[in-house]
């Protein structure tokens, strides 16, 4: 069973748009989509994020679709860096286009909430969601069963 959650200091909004809901939940593959699996122990490296910016680049490349590569390169970032530090790693990332939306999306290894924290002046860390927020039109997560979530990111123009 699919579960979505929509907790205020979790996720904004309780569910992915409808189409990006239809091919997560149900399976479905978008008209544009490309998988990046992570494999074994490189999804806790930190060299996992630049592989992920280069095939979010290379993605967006060959779907002419370059327009997007830089916000979607830092939200990517961001989620697979939580991914390793919160989620037991990162298991994949997958990017799906439809029309002019961009879903990017980050499967881990852990049923963890993602918190968007309110960090103070002086942290080092905390400030990643806020900045998936700011340039995401929404963004949230889901638990589909089993020991994992994914979480994700709609980049519109």
């Amino acid at each position: 069973m699919t579960t979505f959650d929509a907790r205020p200091q979790a996720a904004i909004g309780a569910r992915p748009p409808g189409w990006l809901s239809t091919i997560l939940a149900e399976g479905h593959a978008g008209d544009c989509d490309a998988v990046f699996p992570f494999h074994g122990g490189t999804a806790l490296e930190p060299a996992c994020v630049a592989t992920a910016r280069r095939f979010v680049d290379q993605t967006l490349s060959a779907w002419g679709a370059l327009e997007h590569a830089y916000d979607a390169q830092l939200v990517v970032s961001e989620l697979v860096t939580n991914a390793m530090r919160h989620g037991g790693g990162a298991a994949q990332l997958r990017l799906v286009s439809h029309g002019a939306e961009l879903a990017c999306v980050v499967t881990d290894h852990s049923q963890t909430v993602p918190v968007a924290a309110t960090p103070d002046v002086f942290s080092e860390y905390g400030r990643g969601l806020r900045l998936v927020d700011a340039l995401c039109a929404a963004w949230g997560w889901f638990s589909p069963g089993g020991s994992h979530k994914i979480v994700w990111a709609i980049i519109a123009d």
